[in-house]
């Protein structure tokens, strides 16, 4: 099956050998349902594109790179997932990389990575400069991820932070909480999650008509489990104790039950805790935990079609900004009823 052609594929699904290539070549402008009947007939047939030939012919490598500050951490490595499956589904390829949140290496693969080869870049930023990323070369085309604020000319797809924070804050009220915390506040330029989160924490609270306390919000060196335990236990030793408590996201709210648990507290009985991100270990805790689900599929796959769309047709218009869906996963931790067998995937 290795001599399988273009023209084998176009006869076997019925369509011109230009479709076959748009479709290998991961071009957006194809009806989905006959982008789906080519890659059934390239699985079937055993077709494999020659990225060498494709390269010196259209000047396009099929590979796209993608980098995150930490892949370690679930939400990354979940939406690293995501997103080669949004990008296989073009027929593209994925280089992950890394960054650590080091500026000069968001830079460095912002701007290519110094290789011919990468037909684009999306990137997480987490410490990288306007400035900075302003000056970068513009041959390789760029779409942001995540909640930095840029003003430059390049697609940007996030989530409404604000909004979903609020919304999860809001179902801690309505349960009928009135000392409601807040652990992930952070300070400085990196801090564009946090701002957002605890903004519309704090909306949530003005709505409600709950006047906002300082002491409820906790600050956090990072993301970290430990950090969402250290937070906690402070938290838990004010002179008026949080009734419930929101975490910007999820790995801070596991790390604030183990907290709850160490201090001889249940939740939700003595503390209800809701995160952000449902990563999967959320489905699986004791108790479940309920959290703000990104749509991350959703989120790859408006990415990788933005993408496709300037490198494919160099397109011409203004930057976009795009926005994935989210919705609030109610389970144990915050009172709610479902348990790990029925937890909800990403929204959709």
């Amino acid at each position: 099956m290795g001599d399988v052609r273009l023209k084998d594929v176009a006869e076997h699904a019925g369509v011109s050998i230009k479709t076959v290539s748009n479709v290998v070549r991961g071009e957006p402008h194809v009806a989905e349902a006959t982008r789906q009947r080519v890659l059934r007939s390239i699985k079937e047939l055993g077709y494999r594109p020659n990225p060498a030939a494709r390269h010196l012919r259209t000047g396009r490598s099929g590979i796209m790179a993608l980098a995150v500050p930490d892949l370690v951490a679930p939400y990354f490595a979940e939406l690293a997932a995501a997103v080669i499956a949004a990008a296989k589904a073009r027929s593209y390829t994925v280089l992950i990389e890394d960054t650590g949140g080091d500026p000069d290496e968001e830079l460095r693969i912002a701007s290519g990575l110094g290789s011919s080869l990468i037909d684009g870049v999306l990137l997480s930023p987490l410490d990288l400069d306007q400035a900075a990323l302003a000056s970068r070369p513009r041959r390789v085309p760029l779409v942001l991820l995540g909640e930095r604020d840029y003003e430059l000319p390049v697609d940007h797809v996030l989530i409404d932070n604000v909004a979903a924070a609020r919304e999860a804050t809001a179902h801690l009220l309505a349960l009928g909480h009135r000392r409601v915390a807040v652990i992930g506040a952070q300070r400085g330029t990196a801090s564009a999650t946090a701002h957002q989160r605890v903004r519309g924490y704090q909306e949530a609270l003005y709505q409600a008509g709950v006047p906002y306390d300082p002491a409820l919000t906790s600050e956090v060196a990072a993301y970290r489990l430990a950090d969402g335990a250290r937070a906690m236990h402070a938290l838990l030793d004010l002179p008026q104790p949080p009734q419930a408590v929101f975490c910007c996201n999820d790995l801070l709210a596991v790390g604030a039950v183990r907290a709850a648990a160490d201090r001889g507290l249940v939740v939700p009985r003595d503390l209800a805790v809701v995160g952000f991100d449902d990563v999967e270990v959320t489905r699986y805790s004791v108790p479940s935990l309920t959290t703000v689900a990104p749509d991350k599929a959703g989120l790859a796959r408006l990415a990788v079609d933005a993408l496709l769309r300037r490198v494919g047709a160099g397109a011409e218009d203004g930057p976009a900004v795009l926005y994935a869906g989210h919705r609030l996963v109610v389970r144990e931790s915050s009172g709610g009823g479902e348990r790990y067998e029925a937890a909800g995937t990403s929204a959709g």
